[in-house]
């Protein structure tokens, strides 16, 4: 067994707390990391605000999370977004056992209508409207399928062109993104990536292996050029 299945009575408890403390405006979840991404959520309160449920998927920063293992994957209080355009005030706690993410705990509260109110109440008083979008940028779905088209469409605003349109450097720097948020992370990933771009399996593979074969190089550069900043 695992931290998840050995602590889930005490995880209840905490969820149950919280889901108690902040209300029905705020969401709480519980996702096991350990599963396939399609199916995270293992635990789920006030589902309504983005509309997921048990046995539903992660967003688009826990596929990114999971692709990079960062040890510092916890963030506090940033804007996220649902797929139905609401705006979400969140944070996500990620459980870690023998160093490797294998949970999250996650609070998603729904601050759309009171920023419409808080913009209201800027143009009744004639004071310029701050930007609440803040540093981070995390996108909710309800299964991996509309994830992953997010990451596609997301891309494209990236590269600059439709896939149609991009060149060989273009789908590159396509690719680049969609690996490092770890779109091929999802079952069946390269599939559609291989519809979308309008290339051969053989041809993404390559590709894939061409750009994390430069990515190890650029972090083995940056590693030596740390070691010689600290000799000198």
């Amino acid at each position: 067994m695992g931290f998840i299945d050995e602590n889930r009575a005490f995880l209840t408890r905490l969820l149950d707390m919280l889901e108690q403390h902040f209300g029905n405006t705020c969401e709480v979840v519980l996702h096991d990391l350990t599963k396939s991404y399609d199916h995270t959520i293992i635990d789920i309160r006030n589902g309504h605000i983005t509309g997921r449920k048990i046995g539903d998927c992660g967003s688009s920063i826990g596929l990114e999370i999971l692709r990079n293992n960062a040890e510092d994957a916890d963030h506090y209080n940033y804007i996220s977004h649902n797929w139905d355009a609401k705006v979400l005030r969140s944070s996500s706690l990620y459980i870690r056992e023998k160093g490797k993410v294998v949970g999250a705990i996650c609070l998603n509260s729904d601050i759309t209508q009171s920023l419409q109110f808080e913009s209201y109440l800027r143009v009744q008083n004639n004071y310029a409207s701050a930007d609440p979008m803040g540093a981070m940028y995390e996108f909710h779905a309800s299964d991996v399928k509309q994830l992953l088209e997010y990451f596609l469409a997301e891309g494209e605003k990236i590269v600059g062109k439709a896939a149609p349109q991009m060149e060989r450097a273009d789908k590159m720097r396509f690719l680049k993104y969609l690996d490092e948020k770890g779109a091929f992370l999802i079952t069946k990933s390269s599939d559609r990536v291989c519809d979308f771009l309008g290339v051969s399996r053989f041809t993404l593979y390559s590709y894939l292996e061409t750009i994390r074969g430069e990515s190890e190089k650029e972090e083995e550069a940056n590693d030596e050029h740390s070691r010689e900043a600290k000799q000198d």
